[in-house]
């Protein structure tokens, strides 16, 4: 049976899509990770590697953006890049394209906190329907905060001011460092079990984002939304904004704010009031990042048909030629230094010099050889003539004279072996092993 889908794709059209998927997908992010692999190139742009325990992703950060960075990146630095995801169409290489780049630190938390803050906007953890209003008439109020702190004070001292008649219950909890998010949302958890307040107060005073980061933890945002009481959230100044001020039913500037609103006399209209300007915060803030939504889907529509990216695109390509062409290059040096290695050797070998030197090496050896032989033919020549001198001793008169036997010599020198051939008064010649000696025949 036929197939129905015509739609067949060349490599360079699957890439070019697969391209748009990715850039149009998620848009802008935030990402850390630690840069390995650095390459500058002669152009100025910047080739690396993000990776984490895990995983990496290649990244390009060209010219015009790196050099707003303020810095350049080292080997194994640790870095918070604001980026979009893209596909290096000659490759079908999926990367990042890196647009700001700053050292990890306040930066992760930040994006943290904006991370957290989309996944809850999610869940509706944000949405006016939820929000519950305060009570016409509040007799009872709850605070959740430090027993020791600046705000406790602040709150007290303003319901004493405006409204003695109220009735306070106090909910101490850790409102700063490990374990004080859960101290928060337990202390939420417990009032609501109790239910003893028609309102509750949480937050602290003043600090830094470090100092308020309990109050951008999820455990105290669900613990908000889960609550049954209405909750106010008063934390730090009017300037610090946290997690619980998007979850809770009402935000407070200040802790001090938050004692004025519920100290006020309620009525019906200030109620709705604040009630429909929360509802005018939230409308105005959802208006906001629908309209940041859509522009940052026309910019990267915008982006698509920009030259730049195309240039962007070049530039990359010809950097990767770049270095491609220094690569053959090496590779072809080393090869030609090899074959002249090669034919060094082979003409040295091929030398009058080399085949005299082999010719000498003979030579010495024949010498060796020839020494060895006259040696070993001397050696044989002396034992057999020791031997030979052995054999002539055995002969020799010497050796009779040796075992105490004389020669006797007449006046002329004649060797006698009778007595009766002697004269008497004859001087004979006596040889002895050891000497010779005259004497007289009587």
């Amino acid at each position: 049976m036929a197939t129905q889908n015509k739609n067949i794709y060349s490599v360079s059209s699957l890439n070019r899509a697969a391209k748009s998927l990715l850039e149009t997908g998620l848009g802008v992010i935030w990402l850390s990770g630690e840069i390995s692999n650095l390459t500058i190139a002669v152009s100025g742009h910047w080739y690396f590697t993000l990776k984490d325990h895990n995983a990496q992703i290649k990244c390009a950060m060209f010219r015009g953006n790196n050099s707003r960075a303020g810095f350049t990146p080292k080997h194994g630095q640790q870095v918070l890049v604001r980026a979009k995801l893209s596909l290096y169409e000659a490759r079908g290489d999926y990367q990042l394209i890196v647009e700001t780049m700053a050292p990890e630190g306040d930066g992760l938390l930040k994006q943290q906190f904006e991370e957290l803050k989309c996944q809850l906007a999610a869940q509706g953890l944000f949405s006016e329907s939820l929000k519950k209003p305060l009570p016409d008439i509040i007799k009872r109020v709850g605070i959740i905060t430090s027993s020791t702190g600046a705000a406790l004070h602040d709150i007290l001292s303003v319901l004493q001011r405006r409204d003695p008649r109220l009735h306070v219950i106090i909910y101490p909890s850790q409102v700063q460092g490990q374990g004080s998010a859960l101290s928060v949302a337990s202390q939420i958890a417990l009032a609501n079990a109790r239910h003893e307040c028609d309102v509750l107060i949480v937050g602290r005073g003043g600090g830094s984002l470090e100092d308020l980061w309990c109050f951008n933890e999820p455990e105290v945002a669900y613990a908000i939304h889960h609550s049954q009481l209405p909750i106010i959230s008063a934390v730090g100044h009017e300037i610090d904004v946290t997690i619980s001020d998007f979850v809770a039913d009402v935000r407070a500037a200040t802790p001090s704010a938050a004692a004025e609103l519920v100290s006020q006399h309620k009525t019906f209209v200030s109620t709705q009031l604040t009630t429909l300007v929360n509802r005018l915060k939230q409308s105005m803030l959802n208006t906001m990042q629908h309209k940041t939504h859509q522009q940052s889907v026309l910019k990267q529509t915008l982006l698509q048909h920009d030259p730049k990216h195309k240039l962007q695109q070049q530039a990359q390509h010809l950097d990767e030629l770049s270095l491609r062409l220094q690569h053959a290059m090496q590779q072809k040096m080393q090869f030609q230094n090899s074959l002249t290695t090669q034919l060094k050797n082979r003409l040295q070998q091929a030398s009058p010099g080399h085949h005299i030197n082999i010719e000498l090496q003979k030579q010495q050896q024949l010498s060796r050889q020839l020494t060895q032989a006259m040696a070993a033919k001397l050696n044989n020549t002396e034992q057999n003539l020791h031997h030979q001198i052995q054999q002539l001793n055995a002969f020799s008169p010497l050796a009779t004279l040796a075992r105490g036997y004389a020669i006797v010599k007449d006046e002329k020198g004649k060797v006698s072996t009778d007595p009766a051939t002697l004269k008497v008064g004859e001087t004979i010649q006596v040889t002895l092993d050891k000497g010779q000696l005259n004497a007289k025949v009587i």
